[in-house]
């Protein structure tokens, strides 16, 4: 059996390619995935790609992974990154690794970006690097 890989994304990134792609690129999150899914198969890793506008979808889906014995989590909370204590608590919660991935870099940006308390608790932080991110946030994951 493969190793299983969790891949996270919260609200507003269903319209990436649209949404302000002078900032966060034109690629869209289809295209993101299928990119991930062509990677992982070389790596001989499974992903579980999800997306959600809830919060409570993305707490849900951390303590499946832990539940389900996932090697890892890739995580975009997008703006909960910067607001939500409770995916903060439940990345604290679990003990499978959590590799943060925001496209652009947050302290670069507005100041109420500046906070990123998903960052305060994750393994890994992968941070400006467009849709690329991922990639090297999957990298970083089959080498745990």
């Amino acid at each position: 059996m493969a190793t299983s890989i969790f891949v996270l994304n919260g609200p507003n990134l269903n319209l990436l390619g649209s949404r302000e792609p002078e900032i966060y690129g034109r690629e869209t999150l289809d295209q993101i995935a299928a990119g991930l899914t062509s990677h992982a198969v070389t790596l001989g890793i499974t992903l579980d790609i999800r997306q959600s506008n809830h919060e409570g979808h993305l707490i849900d889906w951390l303590h499946e992974a832990q539940g389900t014995g996932a090697k890892a989590v890739i995580i975009n909370p997008g703006g909960y990154s910067h607001t939500s204590v409770a995916i903060h608590d439940a990345v604290k919660a679990i003990a499978t690794p959590v590799i943060l991935v925001h496209l652009t870099d947050p302290a670069s940006r507005e100041p109420f970006r500046h906070t990123d308390l998903v960052a305060l608790a994750a393994t890994l932080v992968v941070k400006g690097q467009g849709a690329g991110g991922y990639l090297t946030a999957l990298d970083a994951a089959a080498r745990l």
